[in-house]
């Protein structure tokens, strides 16, 4: 008999998720109140970078340091809605305590096993769907002011080079070789290969999410006001209809952390707002993504557009855009463009899923038998959400993943 699951969220990690299962022979059902590829997913307005080289974690000391100074700052990225800030504290405290050097080292493991291999997970996710001509391939170029930016960020640096990663330096002279629009802000730099991109993060879902639906794939759009877990578990959608399945997915981003509470885990995940900015059809674009570190933004040449994409925001999940972020993301690029002509500039805010230890949440907890828990991406949901369905369709179908779950797991906090 046909296995089914419900995939609760239908963003790049559900998306994964339901295609490696429907693989497998499931019947899958994405359940989510708007079409993957729309604006309303965080899927949508990402930087588009498939960042391997991530393995550093969110809560490094040099930005919880810099975080008072940086937040007092109307031209700093970090910003805080401090009418926010006592719903915030209860997030905010574990995350200091994770700044110890062996608490980084420890998330820089884990986060080392989500992404070393993303552009494997994005290639073989995609391979043989319309999905696959997003994906661009290049370097991936990391600007600094001047070259003593980048030697005195010694923990990252060693970090990375635990992992075998280790980049290329490259002076101003050499940089301009490359990019000639480059503006003189920028005197030094240092360069990975074999760097990974999309031409269209939203496309890229629409196309995975198109390419289910016609191999038998369902969509049901709808809101879940709550599941039940145990031998037969359920979903029950705003409006009370109720669907059945075998295995019950979640991987609702940022709204996982209410569900989860309603299952009796203990769920730390907040709203880490993101904003980016696209210029349409630019006179020129970059070669390759930049990462632009004084503004902490990543800047990406996508389709007929260029995607200045960052910032931190703490307001909670339903507060609105802000006007400031998008405007600093905008002063950024003008940095490292200061001839480029803005014709055409639209804003995005979107929600990152970030926990007190910057790892994601996958794994099923004994509170919630039959539910299977994959969220928590925060910078790098699209760089891990195909490792992350990989590793819940062997969970479903009782295979031991190839990694240690331990410090994914839902129960930690």
């Amino acid at each position: 008999m046909q296995k089914s699951v419900l995939i609760v969220g239908a963003g790049i990690t559900g998306l994964a998720a339901a295609e490696w299962l429907r693989r497998e022979g499931w019947a899958t059902t994405l359940i989510d109140p708007v079409h993957p590829g729309s604006p309303e997913q965080s899927s949508y307005g990402n930087a588009g970078l498939l960042a391997r080289t991530s393995v550093m974690p969110v809560a490094a000391p040099s930005l919880v340091r810099k975080a008072p100074a940086m937040l007092l700052d109307p031209d700093s990225p970090l910003y805080m809605r401090w009418s926010y800030l006592p719903r915030l504290l209860p997030w905010l405290v574990p995350f200091i305590r994770n700044l110890t050097q062996e608490r980084i080292a420890e998330i820089s493991q884990g986060l080392s096993q989500v992404t070393f291999d993303t552009n494997e997970q994005h290639l073989a996710l995609a391979a043989g769907t319309p999905a696959e001509r997003h994906i661009q391939s290049g370097d991936l170029v990391t600007l600094y002011k001047q070259r003593q930016d980048y030697e005195s960020d010694t923990l990252t640096i060693e970090t990375r080079r635990r992992y075998g990663l280790e980049p290329v330096p490259m002076t101003r002279e050499q940089l301009l070789e490359r990019d000639p629009n480059l503006g003189p802000a920028y005197q030094f730099a240092t360069v990975f290969d074999d760097c990974k991109w999309l031409s269209s993060p939203g496309d890229y879902a629409a196309d995975l999410f198109a390419h289910h639906l016609s191999l038998g794939g369902i969509f049901r759009q709808a809101r879940v006001a709550d599941i039940t877990p145990g031998s037969a578990p359920f979903v029950t959608l705003e409006g009370g209809d109720v669907l059945e399945a075998d295995k019950i997915v979640l991987t609702a981003g940022v709204w996982s952390g209410p569900i989860a509470k309603r299952l009796g885990i203990k769920m730390k995940l907040e709203a880490e707002r993101g904003y980016h900015v696209s210029i349409g059809k630019p006179e020129f674009t970059a070669p390759q993504p930049y990462m632009v570190t004084d503004a902490k933004i990543v800047l990406t040449p996508m389709r007929d557009a260029l995607r200045g994409a960052g910032v931190v925001e703490f307001a909670g999940i339903s507060g609105p855009p802000a006007k400031a972020p998008p405007n600093l993301i905008e002063k950024a690029v003008r940095r490292v463009y200061p001839t480029l002509d803005f014709d055409k500039v639209e804003s995005w805010m979107g929600r990152r899923p970030t926990t007190p230890d910057s790892l994601p949440v996958v794994g099923e907890s004994a509170k919630a038998p039959n539910v299977l828990h994959a969220y928590g991406g925060q910078h790098v949901g699209l760089t891990i959400g195909p490792k992350l369905g990989r590793m819940v369709a062997d969970l479903a179908s009782d295979r031991l993943p190839n990694t240690n779950l331990t410090p994914y797991r839902p129960d930690r906090f």
